[in-house]
């Protein structure tokens, strides 16, 4: 699974300097070559950016999109429980490729990309209340492995199969559920944005995975708070 660095703004709504940061925010969506999904338009709640993750060669890879509640980088115990949100990750299906650059080989990224990026952002947005803050880096290294080896493996017991639109289209999705939350991954087949279809993971809480539907987003920009 490919490693990318992540480049955005987590939790920008809401204040002056929010609004700004979201819509420099927004650039990263629009230098990608693909197309960006969130939830359809049955969600009718809060959107809002997140951020974008771009390969060695600067071409951007992934990003995520929020719906919802904002998370809490580290919620209280009674908030946690009310936070109510779902984030989309679409991942560029890539075949390993020579770097931009010339220096190196790029991995491959498939829909275990998709599901261990959910994977490690559901932990970094719901680590534990009670947990205190000089064990969360030791608690979130272990998880996050954990996650790492969920997503490495889509075909053991830990996953189920959930049908879900996308595009108005029923679609197979990995998906499992832990006491932080839930986490899915599937593709999508080649549409006229995309030759070779996206990866699209997604994570969240307080809100079912059951009911949610995924759709290309036509205007990256309503996701920019005004």
């Amino acid at each position: 699974m490919e490693t990318t660095s992540r480049v955005g703004a987590h939790g920008t709504a809401g204040t002056a300097d929010g609004v700004s940061g979201a819509r420099r925010t927004v650039e990263g969506y629009l230098r990608a070559n693909f197309p960006w999904y969130g939830l359809d338009d049955a969600f009718t709640g809060p959107r809002w950016l997140m951020q974008v993750g771009t390969a060695a060669d600067g071409n951007v890879q992934h990003g995520s999109t929020g719906h919802g509640d904002e998370p809490s980088i580290r919620p209280d115990a009674s908030g946690a429980e009310k936070e109510r949100f779902a984030a989309v990750i679409t991942v560029a299906a890539s075949p390993v490729r020579h770097s931009g650059d010339g220096t190196g080989i790029l991995d491959a990224t498939t829909v275990s990309s998709a599901a261990w990026l959910a994977g490690s952002a559901l932990l970094l947005s719901t680590w534990p209340a009670q947990l205190d803050h000089s064990l969360r880096d030791d608690w979130l290294d272990q998880q996050t492995e954990t996650a790492f080896e969920l997503a490495d493996d889509l075909n053991s017991s830990a996953w189920s199969v959930l049908s879900l639109p996308v595009d108005g289209v029923p679609t197979a999705f990995h998906y499992r559920e832990s006491e932080f939350g839930w986490v899915l991954a599937g593709s999508t087949g080649p549409t006229e944005a995309a030759e070779r279809g996206v990866h699209i993971g997604a994570y969240g809480r307080g809100m079912s995975a059951y009911g949610l539907g995924f759709s290309v987003i036509e205007n990256i920009n309503s996701y920019v708070p005004e």
